[in-house]
């Protein structure tokens, strides 16, 4: 009886190896925002005051949420559209702009420049024969929509101009092959064929006459597979992620220094799981960011573009590591080094990364400061704004706030926890209705090893 009992626990404990997983590693939860009943795609908004907005595509519209300060995460507005399980978006100047696959739902542009208050609808535009998008890239001043029926009923790629952001124009379209999504390099479109595995390459030097080059075979067989792509910062490597369930997609690295010669290096799955399905890659400087559905949010070093090694992880969906589509839909890293997550089924996932190198600006993390500094505000005097900068030695407990000459507090500018690194804060004092005079701000730290303060005075003068 002894030995049946102990064969029925290895029977299940080796059937629940595709389903575990190793705890989050190098990462930490900043909020989890679930406020409607299901999710899709996400992008991020960065502000000109150096505010950070998810932007998170809901089954009847589009949240933004205010992802700031890190103790005080929430949507800040909400804009209706057509009921659609799939929403996509992206951002342009000071508007988002945003797809979706429900009828007549068309291209959405919402104005983003009065944030952090609310945002505002501007119109929701069109041209003959346009009704539904898949997905939205943007380069430049340039929209592409692909899927769909936005380049004829085939639903290739079509490009959009925004030279005035309000005021689009239709140019050229591709309309050989269903494409699911895109990434354009140098005025090259890379198109994923969804229904043929091939990854198409488009001369779009005119954007009114778009030329095919060639293409690969980014998966073996013709099959609903080829799903998007993102490129390396030396341009040397482009990612493809396979969205098919049997056998399960991977992420595919392919060598595209010769575009006549492009060849596979490898694949890649996440540490321990081979099993789930990968969605969307996103690339940050020396990072790589991926939606793998039930492995949840998956961060690739990639300095090595041919060899890249998982470093951090958050799992949105701790359940199951099965072949299905649920879990994490879309990723986005801002700035700040945050990042955020859009699950399906748990909305969206603000996380953050332990002394993990970005490659992106707004923080040096590549030399740490060698202690805890505030430095004097830039310019002082000063009118409306000015700049803060100071240095976190190691990864702390960060607030820095705004004080009058009588001691009270007016305002907590930053509530996070930073890696170490050099941080500037943009204060507009028109945002507190501040009179002429003396100010105190004051930056707060705490970690394993004690507390810091310092305190410094700066002079409005209007």
């Amino acid at each position: 009886m002894k030995k049946y009992f102990l064969s029925i626990f290895a029977i299940l404990f080796i059937a629940n190896l595709s389903y575990s997983q190793l705890p989050n590693q190098n990462t930490y939860l900043l909020a989890n925002v679930d406020d409607y009943t299901s999710y899709s795609a996400l992008w991020g908004y960065r502000a000109p005051d150096g505010r950070e907005y998810a932007i998170l595509g809901c089954q009847n519209g589009t949240s933004f949420i205010d992802i700031t300060d890190s103790a005080n995460i929430g949507e800040v507005d909400f804009v209706t559209g057509v009921n659609s399980s799939w929403r996509e978006m992206k951002a342009f100047s000071h508007y988002a702009y945003v797809v979706a696959e429900g009828t007549n739902s068309r291209l959405q542009m919402i104005d983003l420049q009065y944030l952090p208050d609310s945002v505002s609808l501007v119109t929701t535009w069109s041209y003959p024969g346009y009704t539904k998008t898949h997905s939205i890239q943007q380069d430049g001043n340039y929209l592409f929509l692909n899927g769909g029926n936005a380049a004829g009923s085939i639903g290739g790629v079509a490009v959009i101009d925004l030279s005035n952001p309000i005021v689009p124009v239709k140019l050229g379209e591709w309309t050989t092959e269903y494409v699911h999504d895109c990434r354009v390099l140098n005025d090259t479109i890379w198109a994923s064929n969804i229904y043929s595995g091939k990854v198409s390459i488009i001369n779009a030097t005119n954007k009114s006459s778009l030329q095919f080059i060639r293409n690969f075979q980014a998966y073996p067989q013709p099959v609903v597979s080829t799903h998007n792509s993102a490129f390396t910062t030396d341009r040397k490597y482009i990612y493809t992620t396979n969205e098919i369930s049997s056998p399960n997609g991977k992420l595919n690295i392919w060598n595209i220094e010769d575009i006549n010669n492009i060849t596979f290096e490898r694949e890649w799955t996440p540490t321990g799981i081979t099993t789930a399905i990968v969605h969307n890659v996103e690339i940050y400087g020396n990072l790589a960011v991926i939606a793998h559905y039930r492995a949840g949010i998956r961060i690739l070093d990639i300095t090595n573009g041919s060899n890249p090694v998982e470093v951090a992880w958050y799992d949105t969906y701790p359940a199951s590591n099965s072949a299905s589509y649920s879990g994490t839909w879309g990723v986005y890293m801002f700035p700040s080094g945050k990042i955020i997550g859009s699950d399906m089924g748990t909305g969206l996932y603000v996380i953050k990364t332990m002394n993990i190198i970005t490659g992106i600006s707004n923080t040096n993390l590549a030399a740490n400061p060698e202690k805890f500094t505030l430095s004097q505000n830039y310019p002082n005097p000063f009118n409306p704004s000015t700049t803060i900068k100071f240095d976190i030695k190691e990864y702390s407990d960060i607030k820095l706030s705004l004080y009058d000459i009588r001691g009270n507090r007016i305002a907590e500018l930053i509530n996070d926890k930073r890696d170490a690194g050099t941080y500037e804060y943009i204060m507009d004092a028109s945002k507190y209705n501040l009179s002429s005079g003396t100010y105190f701000y004051k930056l707060e730290g705490q970690n394993i090893k004690g507390m810091f303060s310092d305190t410094k005075k700066m002079f409005l003068i209007k």
